[in-house]
């Protein structure tokens, strides 16, 4: 009988106020028995401490570029290669412009450039910024490379406007993150 393999979830946080609840879907990721390997961007830093991270994942967050891993090799690269899915969240418009543009500044960013991983965001950021014409060519330019979507969600934002924006419920992302693993056995 052949041994069931971990699912490995790469989980990016960028900078928005949304931060705070990846807490919240680190822990559900984990009680569904996935490995959770966060990703802890310096502007997701300053909302959410990567102490919280590692004590729900039980794991190292990785937070620099230059961080070694097995053997002398580079950690973002055994990120991206062991990943099943990366999945970012709260994925803010600084890091959709990177992204959709190939930057790899960062730990998350070269992550992204390395992995073959399906990668499901949830954007979180002000109404404007996601409707602004940038944002909407970012967001076409990732959905044109296979990117999986999760939100934004409607409704009263930390800044006080309404409208979309908001980080999607951590379920609906759970349950998007389960439809790519499935997709992808």
């Amino acid at each position: 009988m052949a041994e069931k393999k971990n699912i490995r979830i790469v989980l990016g946080v960028t900078g928005s106020i949304a931060a705070f609840r990846a807490a919240d879907l680190a822990s559900a990721m984990v009680k569904e028995g996935w490995e959770v390997h966060a990703v802890l961007t310096a502007d997701g830093a300053r909302f959410l401490p990567a102490l919280t991270l590692a004590a729900l994942t039980h794991r190292p967050v990785h937070t620099s570029l230059w961080e070694e891993g097995e053997g002398g090799r580079m950690s973002h690269l055994d990120l991206a290669q062991a990943a099943d899915a990366v999945v970012v969240a709260p994925a803010s418009a600084d890091f959709l412009a990177r992204t959709a543009h190939g930057f790899a500044g960062d730990v998350l960013g070269a992550v992204l450039l390395a992995t073959r991983a399906p990668l499901v965001l949830a954007p979180a950021m002000n109404t404007k910024m996601w409707t602004h014409p940038a944002t909407r060519e970012n967001v076409k330019i990732l959905s044109a490379r296979g990117v999986r979507w999760v939100g934004p969600a409607e409704g009263r934002l930390a800044c006080g406007a309404e409208g979309p924006g908001r980080l999607a419920p951590s379920e609906e992302i759970l349950q998007e993150v389960k439809a790519v693993l499935k997709k992808g056995k």
